[in-house]
């Protein structure tokens, strides 16, 4: 089996849908007979666009705080590129934050 990774990907509450959606069709979520699965968990995001930069929500200079969902998927470790490629692409930050690691999905010997 190959090797499994972790997203975790950071996003305003309204794209969340079109963020699982498009990491799902890349590979993402994949456990056994299901696709697409996920977890999501409501937050806060904060951030100051700097200048230079060219903020969806907000203005340079300027504290924000937004409705945002924390979307935590595994994926084959081979699929990465595709997965994290889908999720920058469905993302409608300049810069999306998020994260990949590995883990360890094999079960406990019986």
């Amino acid at each position: 089996m190959d090797p499994m990774d972790c997203l975790v990907i950071y996003v305003p509450t309204a794209a969340a849908e079109a963020v699982r959606q498009a990491i799902g069709d890349a590979g993402a979520g994949r456990l056994g007979n299901y696709s697409h699965c996920s977890f999501s968990l409501e937050g806060t995001g904060r951030f100051t666009p700097l200048p230079g930069a060219n903020p969806t929500i907000g203005v340079v200079d300027s504290p924000e705080e937004v409705p945002e969902t924390r979307i935590e998927a595994i994926y084959p470790r081979s699929r990465r590129s595709a997965v994290v490629d889908a999720a920058l692409s469905a993302h409608p930050y300049e810069t999306p934050a998020f994260m990949t690691f590995p883990v360890d999905t094999s079960l406990p010997r019986r």
